[in-house]
C-alpha cells in the first residue's frame, strides 16, 4: 500500500501533494530544468481535529523520501519516514501545553544540516499552534531563509493569526483539509485494521470525523465506556447535587486517562535518565555525577507534568465535544431536520430531551458547554470550569 493509503478521505489534497513530490524526485534526480522554487519550503496543513493534518505531512514526507517519488510505501526512504526512524524527516509533537523557544532553536539548527541520503530534510509541527511568540519568531527565520533542501511542514487547526502568526502564514503554501465521510473512514478500519463491519461502521458514525477517535472507539472498551458515561449526563443531572457528583466523575476520568497515558512512560524516562547519570553506578566518580544530576532529574519530572496536564485537558476537551454534539443532536430534532446526528446512537434520548427542553434553553446549555471549552484554555481550574458548566446544563 502507497503512503497515501494512509491520508483517508483526502482526494483532492493527495493530489496536489503527489504532484508535488514528484517535481521534487525530479529535481533530486537531476532531470527537473525549472526553478527550485517549485516545490515550496514550506507548508501549512490546515484542517478540523481528526482530518489527518499529521498523517498527510507524514506522507508527503515520506513521499520526499521515496526512492520513486510517488510515495510507494514499500522502499526505505517511506517505510522509516513514515515509522518515524527516518534521519532527515523530524517530527515536533508537543508533550506539553505549548512549544518552547529552546526547542523550536535546536529544531532550526537540525533544519540548516544538508540531508544526509542528498534527497530532502524535513521538519513536521504537527501541533504548530502551540508555537510559543519566541519560539513561531524563532521558526520565522528559517522559514524566511530557508536552506536550499528543507521542508517545513507546519500542522495548525486554521489559518487564523490566532492559530499560527501571519508572518509564518503568509510564507507557506496553505493546504487545507476536511472532514472525511463517515464511509471512507469505516472502510479504512476495515482495509487497513481488520476491525469488523458492524463495529467500524458504529465508530465511524460516532467520532464526529475524527479517525483516530474512531480507531479507538472501535479498539478500545474503556474508551467506549467513557464516552457512554458523558452521553448519559445531560438527563442524569435531576438534582443540584448531581452537578457535582458528575463533575467529580468527569475530573477523575480525565486525571485516570492521563495516568493511563503517560504512568508507565514516566517512569521508564525516570530510570532511563537516573542510568544515564550514574545512578546505582559503584566506580570511581559516580557520587559526584548523582549529585549533579539533581537539576536534571527536577526538569524531567516538569516536563512529564506538563505533559500530563496537557492529556488531562484533552481527555476533559474530549468529553466537551461530545456533549456539544448531543445539544446540538437535540436542536435537529426539536427542528425536524434531516441533518446527521452527531450520536446516532443516543437518538432516543436527543428525542426525550427535545420533548422536555424548549429550544432556548437546550441553545443555552450548549453555549454553556463552549464556554466551558473557552475557560479551559484560559487556564481556569478544570473542576471550577466544569461544576460552572453543569450548574447550568442544570437549570437550563
Amino acid at each position: 500500500m502507497s503512503v497515501w493509503s494512509q491520508v483517508v478521505g483526502q482526494p483532492d489534497a493527495v493530489e496536489v501533494l503527489t504532484a508535488s513530490a514528484a517535481v521534487a524526485a525530479s529535481m533530486v534526480d537531476g532531470t527537473f530544468s525549472g526553478s527550485a522554487s517549485a516545490v515550496p519550503h514550506a507548508w501549512l496543513f490546515t484542517g478540523p481535529p481528526g482530518s489527518g493534518r499529521s498523517v498527510a505531512a507524514r506522507a508527503f514526507a515520506a513521499a520526499l523520501q521515496c526512492e520513486t517519488g510517488e510515495g510507494c510505501g514499500t522502499c526505505p526512504g517511506c517505510r522509516t519516514a513514515m515509522s518515524g526512524t527516518h534521519a532527515d524527516v523530524h517530527v515536533v509533537v508537543p508533550e506539553g501545553l505549548s512549544i518552547s523557544v529552546a526547542e523550536m532553536r535546536a529544531l532550526v539548527q537540525i533544519s540548516a544540516r544538508r540531508p544526509t541520503g542528498a534527497r530532502w530534510q524535513v521538519v513536521i509541527i504537527t501541533d504548530a499552534d502551540r508555537l510559543t511568540e519566541g519560539a513561531a519568531n524563532a521558526l520565522l527565520k528559517a522559514v524566511e531563509e530557508p536552506p536550499e533542501r528543507t521542508v517545513f511542514l507546519l500542522c495548525a487547526p486554521s489559518d487564523h493569526p490566532e492559530d499560527v502568526p501571519v508572518t509564518i502564514r503568509s510564507r507557506c503554501r496553505h493546504l487545507g483539509l476536511r472532514t472525511p465521510s463517515a464511509s471512507a473512514i469505516a472502510e479504512v478500519l476495515r482495509t487497513r485494521d481488520g476491525i469488523p463491519t458492524d463495529m467500524s461502521e458504529w465508530a465511524a458514525s460516532v467520532c464526529g470525523g475524527h479517525v483516530g477517535r474512531a480507531r479507538r472507539l472501535a479498539t478500545d472498551e474503556a474508551a467506549r465506556h467513557r464516552r457512554e458515561s458523558v452521553l448519559r449526563i445531560p438527563l442524569s443531572l435531576q438534582r443540584l447535587s448531581d452537578v457535582f457528583t458528575c463533575a467529580d466523575d468527569l475530573v477523575k476520568s480525565a486525571e485516570a486517562d492521563a495516568v493511563e497515558v503517560s504512568g508507565s512512560r514516566d517512569e521508564a524516562e525516570k530510570e532511563a535518565l537516573k542510568t544515564a547519570m550514574g545512578h546505582g553506578g559503584t566506580g570511581k566518580g559516580t557520587a559526584s555525577a548523582t549529585r549533579g544530576s539533581a537539576a536534571a532529574i527536577k526538569e524531567l519530572e516538569r516536563r512529564q507534568k506538563s505533559r500530563a496536564t496537557r492529556t488531562q485537558r484533552d481527555a476533559i476537551d474530549l468529553a466537551l465535544v461530545d456533549l456539544a454534539g448531543f445539544y446540538r443532536d437535540v436542536l435537529v430534532t426539536a427542528g425536524g431536520s434531516p441533518a446527521a446526528l452527531n450520536h446516532p446512537d443516543r437518538a432516543a434520548d436527543a428525542r426525550e430531551a427535545a420533548a422536555r427542553w424548549t429550544p432556548e434553553s437546550t441553545l443555552r446549555r450548549l453555549e454553556a458547554v463552549l464556554a466551558c471549552r473557552e475557560a479551559l484554555e484560559l487556564n481556569v481550574k478544570p473542576r471550577i470550569a466544569i461544576e460552572a458548566m453543569l450548574t447550568t446544563l442544570h437549570h437550563g
